[in-house]
Parts: C-alpha cells; sequence; structure tokens
C-alpha cells in the first residue's frame, strides 16, 4: 500500500511540474498574438540576397500579410527566445507562425506559396526530400555574401513600410 502512495505522489509531482511548464510556454506563447495573424520573416539585414528578397516578397504580398525584422534587431532576439528550439545558428530565414517556427527551405517554400504571381508555384518542391532541400539551401546560404555581397547597415524600410518591420 505505501508503495501505491509513493507511486501517486511522484505522479502529482511530476504532473503538476509539468502544468507549470505549460503555463510558462503559454504565457510566453500569448505574447506572440500578433503572429498568428500577420507571420513574422525573420531574416539577415545586411545580406543584398535576403534584403531583395525581402523586397521582393513585399511586392508579392498584396495584403500585406507578413511582418519583418533583422536578426540584427532586439525584436528578433527576443522572439526568437519564447521558443524552445534552437535556432541561434540560423542567420538566413526563419518564418514565425503563431506558436510554429520553419526554417531553412521550408520557410522560403511556405512563404513562396502564399505570395502572389508565379513564385507561389516554387512550393512545388515540398515533394523533394527535406535533406535535399535543406542540402541546397545551406550551399546558397553559405555562399551568399561570396555571390551576392553584404551591407554595412541593415535596410532601413521606408517610410510607409516601417509598420510592417519590427525594430
Amino acid at each position: 500500500m505505501h508503495w501505491i502512495l509513493l507511486l501517486l505522489s511522484k505522479l502529482k509531482q511530476k504532473l503538476l511540474l509539468t502544468m507549470i511548464e505549460n503555463l510558462n510556454y503559454n504565457e510566453r506563447m500569448s505574447n506572440l498574438n500578433t503572429i498568428e495573424k500577420h507571420p513574422l520573416i525573420i531574416f539577415d539585414g545586411i545580406c543584398n540576397l535576403c534584403t531583395a528578397s525581402v523586397q521582393t516578397i513585399i511586392k508579392r504580398d498584396p495584403s500585406s500579410i507578413y511582418q519583418f525584422a533583422n536578426f540584427q534587431s532586439p525584436a528578433a532576439q527576443a522572439i526568437l527566445s519564447q521558443f524552445p528550439s534552437d535556432v541561434s545558428g540560423l542567420d538566413s530565414i526563419v518564418l514565425v507562425t503563431g506558436s510554429q517556427i520553419l526554417t531553412k527551405s521550408d520557410a522560403v517554400l511556405q512563404i513562396c506559396r502564399s505570395l502572389s504571381g508565379f513564385i507561389r508555384y516554387l512550393y512545388v518542391f515540398r515533394v523533394l526530400p527535406k535533406s535535399l532541400r535543406d542540402w541546397l539551401y545551406d550551399w546558397i546560404a553559405r555562399n551568399r555574401y561570396h555571390w551576392f555581397g553584404s551591407r554595412e547597415k541593415c535596410m532601413i524600410p521606408t517610410q510607409e513600410l516601417e509598420d510592417r518591420f519590427l525594430s
């Protein structure tokens, strides 16, 4: 009988700890409510390829679905710190949609899917194995400064786009 009480006590402690962890996680996620409605694209603000990609997204996003932040901004770092997954090694693109975070080729293809024009059909590459897509993504990301160059300062949005950029 004593071992049953001990087992119940351990289960109760484990359940209580799980509830506390879930409460903290839910509290952190509630800070991301605006991202539910307007997904956030976090990009490398000094990369010319990344900046050109953001400008393309803005042109192909007539409904202004997306918000933007560069990795170098405190806002991006604060948002990324709220996720349990390790995203510290990433520096090229992250898509934050509510409580979900997409990286590398998954992020690129999901963004393409929601845009207007021909670019939306790039989503068909989702059928390729993720390992192959991410290998190609990593290869481009490794060479992006060499091929496309970099800036000394992050992209500064125009006044009309300022409200879509977190700083």
